[in-house]
């Protein structure tokens, strides 16, 4: 895992395909205080998974949350990815065809997850 704010490269997403890799992967997240970002082989395919419960901070809001839900859509709709979930606090994309392209697709969600708390926390709030 990278430290808190700075994206993952693609070779540095763990695989955590075997449990006992996925329960390390995210003990370390929550030492460094760090968004989780995984790959982890489901039969033949690929499944990326990313979380915010493993760090403190806000979650990601709602306009923010609609962006990442465009980019999964579009990866749905072109057979990137043949499932997704999308919520402020969790990613899923599942049932894709490479280890290298799952890799690819978790470091640009966990880039993108780690930008848009970082610009939220400096946007004031707004009082109503």
């Amino acid at each position: 895992m990278s430290t808190p704010g700075t994206p993952l490269p693609p070779s540095l997403v763990p695989d955590c395909t075997k449990p006992e890799a996925h329960h390390e992967a995210y003990k370390s997240a929550k030492t460094k205080d760090a968004i989780f970002v995984c790959v982890a082989r489901q039969g033949q395919r690929w499944k990326v998974e990313l979380d915010t419960f493993s760090c403190n901070g806000p979650t990601i809001p709602g306009e923010a949350v609609a962006v990442l839900r465009s980019v999964a859509e579009t990866l749905v709709l072109t057979d990137v990815v043949t499932q997704a979930n999308i919520a402020p606090d969790y990613i899923s994309l599942w049932a894709i065809e490479s280890e290298q392209r799952a890799r690819e697709i978790a470091a640009a969600f966990h880039a993108a997850m780690q930008g848009l708390r970082l610009l939220y926390t400096v946007v004031p709030t707004q009082q109503h």
